[in-house]
């Protein structure tokens, strides 16, 4: 292939004055000389590389004439064999005055350039080319206008050289030295380092004076793009200089450590702190806070303090989990596998947790509503957390809220602080090294606030998916991911969640477990757990189910499991002593030893019975009313007792109640005698009597609108004497106009109300829909009347007539009683 090759400035200068005898518009027949990635001006000498045949046979032919040739530029470079459309029109005759063959064949010329020509015509093209060429040119005449402009750019391009340490200073000399404007613009641009169609268009430029304010355009933009580069060259030339000074510095610090015996351990943490940096995997803003810390930790002393705060910074920094996560299963299959196998019972709660599972498997993801599991304890909340984490393949963290007061617990300590801390959710991050856990926040029902912020508030931002993505703990200061967490909380009651923080959640009750599911929960989990746990599981111990109902019915009063647990376990450990001291078997002594508790053995081993089975009196008595309460442990009976005596009409409210219940005593007594007529009331003289409503057990707080119909009926009983049947229990609240309305808590009342044996119970028809709740064994032996008026109650609870007789107390009956009650005062 044949190639030209060129320097890129010229050799030599023809510093004769022929410019003036030059016949411009002569056409002439010249050889022709394809370049690539060159441009010959006039006046330039410049050595070329001649390969290409065409181009060695048109040297030849130039050779044998008068050493004359034509240069003209190829139009694309890479074209190794040129057609006449691949060459621009207008190029420069120039004369050979060296010639070399080289032993490869290619030939190395000298030559000077003359004269500007533009072809007219091609003569020939086969052999090699060969044009007819016109010379080109004219001059200005030398104005003052002209004058400035040479000296113009004269002045640039000195500017130009002294940037440019590639051209010699003695070109600047040359330059100086040229009067006519056309070769000095010719001398200027042979050393100007521009591309090639750039070149082409000055030498396409014939006129002088327009040649020269093309290159002063051309080297003001070149003069520019020359002084942003050496602006460049400095600021890199300097931060290399910071580069070695440093690295300088550190080497003598390395060297005066080591003679100090500190520095090889120092610089190795030093390093490996760098590197954890380097791996965690941070974003750009922890990543540069935490470099920036390491930076300072560098030039503080080991042992001050400050170095210790950045210290435990940084461990904390790398210590997150930017980019570590635990990959998902979401099967709902091997879900329910896990539940059932954890829990027994629970069905709609299990069947809301596959729900949102299969939710959460159909996004892709497990952005959704946070869930809180509300209900009694001991019935499993924290340890369904840990089979939903189990389930999902993913880490597990509970953080216990309960009694918090400090809103520092939650977003962290600032690093200000002695002692500083991340809060409680980066640190549950941190320990489970792993970006998306499920968090367990136990009992958020149980948040305080006081002086040191409100941990509730703190939490607004954790729980709610449109924000936590940037969740900011002010130790940490950057912000970190909480998306991926799925976070769970616990309560046992709805009402003392904040408001804010409650519409975040989603709610999920938890009743009560049943007499037969506790069974079943002990045969399963409970005994096996405590035989082992207590070591006599390889013993042949066998705890009958009619022991676990004894324990249940007589030792317990609960609605999770959590109490019958720590009596299974009292028995296991009397039987563990009875084992060792062979107080059961002597000769047994050191074998297996085999023994069966059954339901009369229970007082042996747990003592007298802590809870009574029935409460209820025998018989029906007037005046007491079974009614039915919900508690943080599930449903109670709530007995209601109700005498009158002589007095001035005030009623008296006994019991520890709250202002809900003292008002719906006060409803109930305006309901009945506001509709005295058409419930049969007896004529009462009330401006003389006194009403005793008390609630036994006292000491227990009392509130709620729920018992509303179970004080009116036994209010009704007491003033009309007429008795009300002992195996009915009621709940609902009543209004003055006898509605009976709704209330909460249905299921875990009537799960209370089968374990004291009522047999008939008496709610508001609005709450048929709760009863689906109860388990159809249940519900098989209970009666339920539902209402939607107290009149309806008092026919349904009553037993036998009231009395018609006027109810009035004398003066002479008042003064009576009093006389026996101030009698009775004396002697005592």
């Amino acid at each position: 292939m044949a190639t030209e090759d060129h320097s890129n400035t010229p050799d030599n200068y023809n510093n004769d004055q022929n410019d003036s005898s030059e016949n411009y518009n002569q056409t002439e027949i010249y050889p022709l000389l394809p370049l690539r990635d060159v441009v010959v001006f006039p006046y330039m000498v410049v050595p070329l590389f001649v390969g290409r045949k065409k181009s060695i046979r048109a040297i030849e032919e130039a050779m044998l004439k008068n050493r004359k040739i034509v240069l003209c530029s190829q139009k694309q470079a890479k074209t190794d064999d040129p057609e006449l459309e691949d060459l621009y029109e207008t190029g420069t005759i120039a004369e050979i005055l060296q010639l070399l063959k080289l032993p490869d064949g290619i030939l190395k010329i000298l030559v000077e350039g003359t004269t500007r020509v533009k072809i007219n015509q091609f003569i020939q093209t086969d052999e090699f080319f060969e044009v007819e060429a016109e010379r080109v040119g004219s001059e200005d005449k030398k104005t003052i206008e002209l004058q400035a402009l040479m000296r113009n750019v004269i002045s640039l391009f000195e500017q130009y050289v002294k940037l440019n340490k590639k051209i010699p200073l003695e070109v600047i000399m040359v330059a100086n030295n040229v009067e006519e404007p056309g070769r000095l613009a010719d001398i200027i641009t042979a050393h100007l380092n521009l591309k090639v169609d750039e070149k082409q268009e000055v030498l396409e430029a014939f006129v002088p004076r327009a040649r020269l304010e093309k290159i002063a355009g051309i080297l003001n933009r070149e003069l520019e793009i020359m002084m942003v580069e050496k602006k460049i060259r400095g600021q890199v030339r300097k931060q290399m200089e910071q580069i070695q000074k440093e690295y300088y510095l550190r080497e003598q610090m390395k060297a005066i450590q080591k003679e100090l015996g500190e520095g090889d351990e120092r610089t190795e943490e030093l390093e490996e702190l760098k590197m954890a940096i380097h791996k965690a995997g941070m974003p750009e803003e922890a990543r540069e806070k935490a470099e920036k810390e390491l930076s300072k930790l560098t030039k503080m002393p080991p042992g001050s303090a400050e170095a210790t705060v950045s210290r435990n910074y940084i461990d904390w920094l790398v210590a997150l989990p930017w980019k570590k996560r635990t990959k998902d299963r979401i099967d709902l299959e091997k879900c329910q596998n896990i539940l059932d196998e954890d829990h027994f019972g629970l069905t709609r709660v299990k069947e809301r947790i596959l729900e949102y599972l299969a939710v959460c498997r159909l996004k892709k993801s497990i952005k959704g509503p946070i869930l809180c599991l509300i209900g009694p304890p001991g019935v499993g909340k924290t340890s369904l957390g840990k089979s939903i984490a189990r389930s999902l393949n993913r880490k597990f963290a509970r953080i216990s809220l309960g009694g918090m007061r400090d809103e520092a617990e939650i977003r962290g300590h600032r690093r200000t602080y002695i002692g500083a801390m991340p809060g409680r959710i980066i640190q549950a991050l941190r320990d489970t090294g792993s970006k998306n856990p499920v968090i367990l926040l136990d009992e958020i029902d149980k948040l305080g606030m006081d002086y040191r912020g409100d941990p509730s508030s703190a939490l607004l931002e954790a729980l709610d998916p449109e924000q936590n993505y940037t969740f900011s703990d002010h130790y940490i200061a950057t912000p970190f991911d909480l998306s991926k967490v799925l976070f769970l909380t616990t309560a046992n009651v709805p009402h003392t969640i904040p408001g804010p923080l409650r519409d975040r959640l989603e709610i999920v009750y938890l009743p009560g477990y049943t007499q037969e599911e506790k069974v079943e929960i002990s045969k399963r989990y409970l005994v096996p757990k405590q035989k082992e746990a207590n070591g006599i599981d390889k013993h042949n111990v066998e705890i009958k189910d009619s022991a676990i109902v004894e324990v249940i019915r007589k030792y317990t009063r609960e609605s999770g499991v959590r109490n019958l647990e720590r009596e299974l376990a009292s028995i296991c450990r009397k039987i563990a002593r009875d084992i060792v001291v062979g107080k059961k078997d002597k000769k047994a002594k050191g074998k297996k030893v085999s023994i069966k508790v059954t339901g009369t053995a229970v007082e042996k081993y747990l003592g007298i019975p802590k809870f009574h089975v029935d409460r209820r009196d025998e018989k029906d008595e007037i005046g007491l009313v079974n009614g039915l309460a919900w508690t943080e442990v599930g449903g109670t009976i709530l007995p209601i007792e109700v005498v009158f005596m002589p007095g001035r009409g005030k009623i008296i409210l006994t019991g520890s109640l709250g202002e809900v219940m003292k008002e719906s005593a006060h409803t109930g007594m305006s309901y009945l005698r506001s509709h005295a007529d058409q419930i049969k009331m007896r004529p009462i003289d009330y401006d003389h009597l006194d009403l005793h409503i008390h609630f036994p057990e006292g000491a227990v707080p009392k509130d709620g609108p729920s018992a509303g119909i179970a004080i009116a009926t036994a209010i009704y009983s007491a003033l009309n004497e007429v008795a009300v049947n002992n195996t009915f229990a009621m709940t609902g609240e009543i209004t003055l106009r006898g509605k009976v309305l709704p209330v909460g808590g249905i299921k875990e009342k009537l799960l209370a109300a089968h374990r004291q044996g009522i047999t008939d119970i008496i709610i508001s028809a609005d709450n048929e829909k709760e009863l689906e709740e109860i388990p159809a064994n249940i519900r098989k032996n209970l009666k339920i009347h539902k209402v939607k008026t107290a009149d309806e109650v008092l026919k349904l609870a009553l037993v036998g007539k009231p009395k018609r007789a006027p109810l009035k107390f004398t003066r002479r009956a008042m003064g009576t009683e009093a006389k026996k009650q101030n009698q009775k005062a004396a002697e005592e």
